[in-house]
């Protein structure tokens, strides 16, 4: 690493890290050294391979108070980072649960066609690369992470440019487990980095905008790999008129300001059956007023600062935007400075529409629009009127009209008569819809899948085959 770049404290404002830069040769070095020990590594039996990883949860829960404080200095969040940390250790738990049935060796089995054996066997992948953002920079470094291992990858992790400083530290956690540094390297830089990491590994990851995942994804079509995308939401939420608002207003509270909005999974858009929608919004309004910022003290309050400079500009055109064409904000509405950090006050809109950017982009902010609508069938339109199709929910008292409802709408997983609830269980496979990203699911057990190819041996028993040269009557397969 011969340059760095400067990285802002999002509570502070101030310029107080300065990240090492890997280029373009030192990202091909680190992914020759990871594709040369991988082999062997998948080589091991898996019970030794998770025998790693299971070592590595434990040095986590170690290292845990010094990953929280860098990981803090990187959000300006306390209590996230410290679930940032629990939530690894918990996926990768759950991969030592599941891992053993999933890799078995499956049985040979004759084929429909006389004469020939099946072996089905799996290869993983060299080097798995994983691009990972800003807003959870531990979990969505490892999430893909650990799974790859599982399968017999070596990994390649570059995080985002925003919150590199947990990165030194996680180096120190890998080092303290015997092996796992010879498979799982992290590289850090910007852009130009993310490129040169495409270009040296057999199958990417990436999370991250769909600006950036459309460069991505040409970038690895280039290289020819696969890549899997999940990319941006603006998910949905329905409140039906049967629904226990209080219930729907305390969870779409936590599923759209928690984190301070900045998750993939927040609710972005509300849709609420108009004769109760007022009732609604006055509890949804009393539940966003108790949420306070964790300033001046960390360990205090539940919204965080705005992480990412590039996201202010976002935030406050949306916000100004909507209230200029005449939204009105019930809660918030403001950035506001707090110690040269800078915070979205969090705000319950109404008086939105479909046209206002507020609803239509992808805020990452704590603000949530709240529309009214007629019938069911207007709030599915309304709900699949977006580019995103990530993730979405639906309250209602009669679980069959939730689940008609939640049937219709193009997203990837559907809360029913809770919010958010991909952020927090990671054993359901889904996928993303529309522009929300490609590839295979990064949850549930289905998520293996992704690292390994399948290869097949065909084994003639003995039988002279039926469609050598010389052989009379060909036999139908």
């Amino acid at each position: 690493m011969n340059s760095t770049l400067p990285t802002r404290n999002p509570r502070t404002g101030v310029i107080d890290h300065p990240m090492p830069v890997a280029d373009a040769a030192e990202v091909a070095t680190v992914a020759a050294r990871l594709r040369a020990a991988q082999p062997a590594w998948a080589a091991r039996p898996a019970a030794d391979r998770l025998a790693v990883l299971a070592a590595f949860a434990d040095a986590l829960l170690a290292g845990q108070p010094a990953l929280v404080e860098v990981l803090s200095h990187d959000t300006g969040r306390r209590h996230e980072s410290a679930l940032e940390v629990l939530g690894v250790v918990g996926t990768i738990r759950r991969w030592l649960d599941d891992a053993p049935a999933l890799l078995a060796d499956e049985p040979q089995r004759r084929s429909r066609t006389p004469h020939i054996l099946i072996e089905q066997h799996r290869r993983p992948y060299g080097v798995a690369g994983v691009i990972s953002p800003w807003n959870f920079p531990l979990l969505l470094s490892l999430i893909d992470a650990i799974p790859a291992l599982v399968a017999g990858c070596a990994v390649l992790i570059k995080p985002s440019e925003a919150t590199p400083r947990f990165v030194p530290v996680l180096r120190d956690v890998v080092a303290t487990v015997p092996g796992l540094a010879e498979v799982l390297a992290l590289v850090t830089g910007a852009g130009s980095t993310g490129e040169a990491l495409v270009r040296n590994v057999d199958v990417l990851c990436f999370t991250g905008s769909v600006k950036t995942g459309r460069r991505v994804a040409l970038l690895a079509a280039e290289a020819f790999v696969p890549a899997h995308l999940e990319l941006g939401g603006k998910d949905p939420a329905i409140v039906c008129d049967d629904a226990d608002l209080q219930r729907a207003a305390r969870a779409l509270a936590w599923g759209s300001m928690g984190s301070a909005g900045q998750s993939c999974m927040s609710i972005e858009r509300c849709y609420v059956q108009r004769r109760v929608h007022d009732a609604f919004v006055e509890r949804l309004a009393a539940e966003v007023r108790a949420l306070q910022p964790n300033w001046p003290d960390i360990a205090q309050g539940q919204i965080g600062p705005i992480i990412a400079a590039v996201q202010v500009p976002t935030v406050r055109r949306h916000l100004e935007e909507a209230l200029a064409q005449g939204a009105t904000a019930v809660t918030g509405g403001r950035v506001v400075e707090r110690g040269g950090g800078l915070w979205c006050e969090p705000t319950v809109l109404t008086g939105t529409t479909q046209a206002m950017a507020v609803v239509a982009e992808e805020s990452f902010a704590a603000i949530l629009p709240v529309m009214p609508f007629d019938d069911d069938e207007h709030a599915i339109a309304l709900a699949n009127d977006s580019d995103f199709g990530l993730s979405a929910c639906v309250f209602s008292r009669d679980l069959d009209r939730a689940r008609a409802i939640a049937a219709r709408l193009q997203a990837g997983a559907v809360s029913i008569n809770d919010a958010a609830l991909t952020a927090m269980v990671y054993d359901a496979a889904k996928q993303s819809f529309k522009r929300s990203g490609l590839g295979g699911s990064r949850m549930g057990t289905a998520s293996l899948q992704r690292f390994y190819r399948q290869q097949a041996f065909l084994i003639n028993d003995g039988t002279p085959s039926p469609w050598w040269y010389g052989k009379a009557t060909p036999t139908d397969n």
